[in-house]
């Protein structure tokens, strides 16, 4: 099953207010798509494009097009909703549910979208999802805990965990590591590679290293100054964009010479 995700002159509002710009671009499917770029470019604001949350804030909007397979994801017979759990999203900080269990805060997003489940399909899910998120050896003898007694790393695989639960197509993550240390960041990278086998990835990350290590094509973004839309520089290959980019402002920002 693809899932290739296709944008096409994609302009991201607030508003009135322009905030990325002219983006057109292809992320393959089960490949991991890192986008990079100076704070404030626009990056994370992209990214919730892609499942229709960037439209959950007041005045918000889109122009141009998402299309998933073809589809677009923003046409007027699309619900937003299926959008969602066909995409789903691992954000900057840990957010496990505080008063539920593990295994409860990993069956959360099914029990959000109304689907009745069997106490036998539930631990079935629950182990299954845990598993693919890493986190079942170092859990399965405590999954009546609350998800808030975890460390920062392994409550981030718990979301990662509920994010796989929903069986997505995609995955979004927003600096899924920056809340993390260095371990925990290396056990959600290989993560990471793991399951790109099953789902097409894009993550935002700060973390050059980061993305040069667990992505496969890689955009690079930038903005031209305050109020300025942000706008996709190049994309490429990563190993292609780590060693010889085309644009100077890509090679400045990689290297840190930026700003």
């Amino acid at each position: 099953m693809a899932q290739r995700i296709d944008l096409k002159d994609l302009n991201v509002y607030y508003g009135s207010f322009l905030a990325v710009a002219d983006v057109s671009m292809t992320i393959e499917p089960r490949s991991v798509t890192a986008f990079i770029g100076p704070s404030g470019c626009g990056k994370s604001t992209l990214l919730r494009t892609l499942n229709r949350m960037h439209e959950v804030i007041p005045g918000a909007r889109v122009e141009g097009k998402v299309e998933m397979d073809g589809v677009d994801l923003y046409g007027s017979d699309v619900d937003a909703v299926a959008v969602r759990r066909q995409i789903g999203m691992v954000f900057q900080r840990p957010n496990p549910f505080p008063t539920m269990s593990i295994a409860e805060n990993v069956l959360a997003g099914v029990r959000l979208n109304n689907r009745r489940i069997g106490k036998d399909e539930a631990s079935e899910l629950v182990e299954k999802s845990l598993q693919g998120a890493n986190l079942w050896n170092e859990v399965k003898d405590r999954l009546d805990r609350p998800g808030s007694s975890l460390s920062g790393g392994q409550q981030q695989r718990l979301c990662i965990a509920r994010a796989i639960a929903v069986k997505p197509q995609v995955l979004l993550m927003d600096e899924p590591c920056s809340a993390l240390d260095p371990i925990s960041t290396l056990a959600i990278e290989d993560l990471m590679d793991q399951l790109k086998k099953d789902y097409t990835i894009v993550i935002v990350t700060h973390n050059m290293q980061q993305a040069a290590r667990v992505s496969d094509r890689t955009g690079f973004f930038n903005i031209a100054g305050t109020g300025k839309p942000g706008k996709l520089i190049e994309m490429d290959d990563t190993r292609t964009m780590f060693s010889t980019p085309s644009e100077q402002a890509t090679e400045d920002y990689i290297s840190g010479r930026f700003g």
